[in-house]
């Protein structure tokens, strides 16, 4: 199994994800030819394989992982972070998608209601959005005041200083799509029901303000890239290749180390001749497949 090497996380990354303009200010930056399935799945699986590796690894060593993804609606965090818990244990890695907050929680210090979800020692927690929610969403949403957000980026940094100093592997994910990729995404959800759930009201109010959005994402890096929990941008017009990019960094930037495997031998067993039911008639469902 191909072992990912731990790179530092400085401010500049050093590793090829820093920030980058806009869609429409960086033309070509995405690779031309869509990923094919075939080489996508085979990545996939090898990537698999190192996520159970680093689980593992975390249960062991009482590790500490926070992973957050932020970005424009319909970048693809979902799926991402779907293809990562896909093959490990969810008493390892948890994901975290709060709804609106209740009007307790909007008497709270903002952070509070996030506190306690953070990892506790061999857990991997996964924020589908997260605190940023009052650097972007909410005051280009007009759901917070810009004294509030400016607050917010303000603090932050100090918030995060303290999750690296108590161990905590802080990760924070910006994923950027083009807004012809975004267009052609939202389109799709129309008509197509296995996904017409995703297409809230929200998304349709804020389809319109790509240019707020590209500033309020502007000012969140400006005052939260921080060498001890810097921002790292994942291009996605491709899904595939985005998919596999983030993964394969998240691997790089934890330190895991994988575990000697134990051997494994399955015990004798008995099994009865009418061992189902016991004589006790039993309700199969139909077959028509």
């Amino acid at each position: 199994m191909a072992k990912h090497k731990h790179r530092k996380n400085g401010k500049d990354g050093g590793d090829g994800a820093r920030r980058e303009p806009d869609g429409a200010e960086a033309a070509g930056a995405e690779p031309g030819a869509k990923m094919k399935t075939k080489d996508y799945e085979r990545e996939m699986r090898r990537l698999h394989g190192e996520l159970v590796a680093m689980q593992e690894w975390v249960k062991a060593t009482g590790a500490k992982v926070c992973i957050v993804f932020e970005g424009r609606d319909t970048a693809g965090k979902g799926g991402t972070i779907k293809r990562i818990v896909e093959r490990v244990s969810p008493r390892v890695f948890r994901i975290v998608a709060l709804s609106a907050p209740t009007e307790r929680e909007r008497s709270q210090m903002y952070i509070q209601r996030y506190l306690p979800h953070f990892p506790a020692g061999g857990e991997v927690v996964i924020f589908d959005r997260s605190w940023y929610n009052r650097a972007g969403v909410e005051p280009v949403m007009g759901f917070c005041t810009p004294d509030q957000a400016t607050r917010f980026l303000e603090q932050v940094p100090a918030v995060e200083k303290a999750m690296v100093d108590a161990n905590i592997i802080l990760l924070k994910y910006w994923l950027e799509v083009s807004p012809e990729e975004q267009t052609r995404r939202l389109e799709g959800r129309i008509n197509d029901p296995r996904k017409v759930w995703k297409l809230t009201d929200m998304d349709l109010k804020s389809y319109g303000r790509w240019d707020d959005y590209s500033r309020a994402r502007d000012a969140m890096f400006k005052a939260t890239d921080t060498a001890w929990a810097p921002w790292y941008v994942a291009r996605t017009d491709d899904k595939k290749r985005g998919r596999l990019n983030i993964i394969s960094h998240l691997l790089g930037s934890v330190p895991y180390e994988p575990l000697q495997a134990r051997e494994v031998k399955l015990p004798k067993r008995k099994v009865k001749a009418a061992d189902a039911g016991a004589g006790q008639p039993l309700r199969y469902i139909p077959t028509p497949f």
